[in-house]
This record gives C-alpha cells, sequence and structure tokens, in this order.
C-alpha cells in the first residue's frame, strides 16, 4: 500500500507476488480500499500492518502556524488511526497478530523548527501505548519503532551524512525492517533505531531543562535534510 503503483509493483514482482494498493492515505475511500483488498484477495486474513506511512515539513510554528500542525496531523496520525479502525475487525478475526506503528525519536524529543511533526508522533505514541492496551485481549499485540536519523528517499538526512562527524547518527531502512518485526511478531512493546536513541528519550524524562539547553537554537544544523514538500508515505 503505497501512492505510486508502478513502484509497488515493482516491489511485488520482486517478493514474488504481492497484493497491490496504491492509493494516498489521507484520502477519505482509502482505508475501505484496503480493507476491500484484504476481503477479497486475502479472505479477510490480516496477521501484521504497519504504519508507516509519514512526512515532515519543517517550520517554526510562529511562521506556519496552524495549516502546518493540520497536515502533520492528517498523514501522521489521523490517517493511521482511520485505516488501523478499518482493518481492526480483520486482525482481531486473524489474531494471534500485529500493529506496529512508526512513531520517531521527534515523537519522544522535540526540536525546534519540528513541532508540527513531533507533535503528530507524540500523539502516535501515547494512542499506541492505550490501543496495546485495549485490543491485548483480543490477541493483537501493538507495537511501536522510534527511528532517529534514516536515509530514505523522503528523508535523505544529506546535512548528517556530508559531514563525518554526524555521519554516524544515521541507521538504515533494513535496521528499521528488523525493528519493525521486534515490535510486531517479536512482542516488544517499542523499539528505537539506532538503539542507543533511548538514551535521549529517557534523558528528556529526568533532566528536561538539560536536554532543552542542548537543543536551544530551534535545530539549527542538525536538522535533518526531508526532501521538502515531498510526502514519504511509500
Amino acid at each position: 500500500m503505497a501512492r505510486r503503483e508502478e513502484r509497488l509493483r515493482e516491489l511485488a514482482e520482486e517478493l514474488g507476488g504481492a497484493t497491490v494498493v496504491a492509493a494516498d492515505l489521507t484520502q477519505e475511500d482509502a482505508p475501505a480500499r484496503v480493507r476491500e483488498a484484504l476481503e477479497s484477495e486475502r479472505a479477510g486474513q490480516l496477521h501484521l500492518l504497519v504504519n508507516n506511512a509519514g512526512g515532515a515539513w519543517r517550520g517554526r510554528f510562529g511562521e506556519t502556524g496552524w495549516d502546518n500542525v493540520r497536515r502533520h496531523m492528517e498523514l501522521n496520525f489521523d490517517a493511521v488511526v482511520r485505516l488501523t479502525e478499518a482493518l481492526l475487525p480483520l486482525l482481531r478475526a486473524s489474531a494471534p497478530s500485529s500493529i506496529v506503528n512508526i512513531s520517531s525519536t521527534a515523537g519522544r524529543v522535540a526540536r525546534g523548527n519540528s513541532g508540527s511533526y513531533s507533535a503528530a508522533k507524540f500523539a502516535l505514541a501515547g494512542w499506541t501505548d492505550a490501543l496495546h492496551l485495549e485490543e491485548g485481549p483480543n490477541g493483537i499485540h501493538v507495537g511501536l519503532v522510534l527511528p532517529g536519523f534514516v536515509a530514505t528517499e523522503g528523508f535523505p538526512q544529506r546535512e548528517l551524512v556530508e559531514r563525518r562527524a554526524t555521519r554516524w547518527l544515521v541507521s538504515t531502512p533494513d535496521k528499521v525492517a528488523d525493528a519493525i518485526w521486534d515490535a510486531g511478531p517479536g512482542g516488544k512493546a517499542e523499539r528505537y533505531v539506532p538503539r542507543p536513541y533511548w538514551l535521549a528519550a529517557v534523558t528528556r524524562t529526568v533532566a528536561p531543562r538539560l536536554v532543552r539547553r542542548a537543543l536551544r537554537g530551534g535545530g539549527g544544523t542538525v536538522t535533518p535534510a526531508t526532501g521538502g514538500d515531498a510526502r514519504p508515505a511509500d
């Protein structure tokens, strides 16, 4: 499930066959289309749902306002909730099953210029914890993956990769895939990628003033490139 059908079909062929649904998850009919595909081609079986769609558009709130918050919430949170709602009956019927929501380390530690992105990812992390408690009795495990800087098409991380001093901060999609498996069928509550990033979240909890002082200035040169207004929902 993604927006670009040609890319999806290339991947399906590489995998040796897969059901393809090309749609923008922010569209009203997208969740129903995904469910219909599962019911018709997979007999309604769904053992793992990975909510990976997301995007980021940098900007200070005083300059970008509510509109930037809205479009982050629309894709990074609302679309996830709507799709999960549509597929929850199938996940329950297929139990044991799993849901893995892709948040971000920005869902635990916010930086300047990225407040709207963090707001959506913080919401996703909180909702994930509650959903696990609610759906555990139905045989559904709900896990959370919190990537840090990962080099992808939508988030190339050029500013970090091009600097020797910060290159080590950037991880790979393969490591995120391993974390998704751990947080889904593996039964873990959450996974950071790279793993040491959990230290940032712990520090934010026990020493919030220290973290604020360290991040003062709105992110500056350590804010990663995100591909501008490209919506990396694939």
